[in-house]
């Protein structure tokens, strides 16, 4: 018991360090708005979902709320020595991307049943400002599983390059970020199965393109209002047998 404690402790530590330190930097190098703070629930569970801009967005995000939230972040980066021992000691969880991992998914219902907050990028990779890419079924599972409220948050400007920014800052010339949480929404009225998680993930994107420019929309933007996008495997049939079952497990398993 006591390990656990210590082991919790060092983790809130190295998460205000690591907060306080992006937002320094954040609001040293750019000019920062945060919107919508208001829509985020003071307590309970809440699943974050994000267009995904920048390797920064992660933190961006974090340092731009008043709560703490878990962030899903890609296993390589565990697997990196000493910046992976961090990433666990942050509170990140890690996910094999573009997979069905169970795993993943079992962590991030457990962490709402204890009423925390994480964050998911449903795109699974970075866009480099050229539009939301089709989205991954992951995060939209989690939310079926969970019933917790969703969260969108929209983020633009945060495509800085390094050391450009630096050059920026000298000349007076910052670059503008802008972070905006739009009100909470669930899933209600779906199922459990491949199709709802489509039906679901497509729902989700929807709502951060709602908060974003018509150049940060991708495919979710202008036109596509009566499809369903999201990605899909090459084989539909087997895709919707395997993530039906997966989304069942996933309710049912401890």
């Amino acid at each position: 018991m006591l390990g656990v404690t210590v082991k919790r402790r060092l983790s809130y530590i190295a998460y205000r360090f690591t907060m306080a330190f992006a937002r320094l930097v954040i609001w040293s190098l750019a000019r920062w708005e945060v919107r919508g703070q208001e829509h985020i629930p003071a307590t309970g569970p809440v699943i974050l979902v994000s267009n995904h801009v920048h390797l920064l967005d992660p933190p961006l995000v974090g340092a731009s709320l008043k709560r703490r939230a878990r962030p899903m972040a890609k296993r390589e980066l565990f697997e990196v020595p000493i910046i992976g021992w961090y990433f666990w000691a942050y509170g990140a969880f890690p996910v094999r991307r573009f997979s069905g991992d169970m795993g993943a998914l079992r962590v991030a219902r457990n962490y709402l049943r204890e009423g925390d907050m994480i964050l998911m990028f449903p795109e699974g990779t970075r866009s480099h400002a050229d539009g939301m890419r089709p989205a991954l079924p992951g995060a939209a599972m989690v939310a079926l599983i969970s019933k917790a409220p969703i969260v969108p948050v929209g983020i633009t400007g945060s495509d800085v390059k390094v050391p450009h920014v630096l050059f920026q800052w000298l000349w007076h010339d910052r670059p503008r970020i802008t972070v905006t949480f739009g009100p909470a929404f669930d899933l209600e009225g779906l199922g459990t199965d491949a199709r709802a998680a489509e039906a679901g993930t497509d729902r989700m994107m929807r709502h951060i393109a709602a908060l974003l420019p018509a150049e940060y929309q991708g495919a979710y933007g202008p036109g596509t209002e009566d499809q369903i996008v999201v990605v899909r495997q090459r084989d539909r049939r087997s895709s919707e047998d395997d993530a039906g079952e997966r989304v069942s497990s996933a309710e049912d398993s401890d």
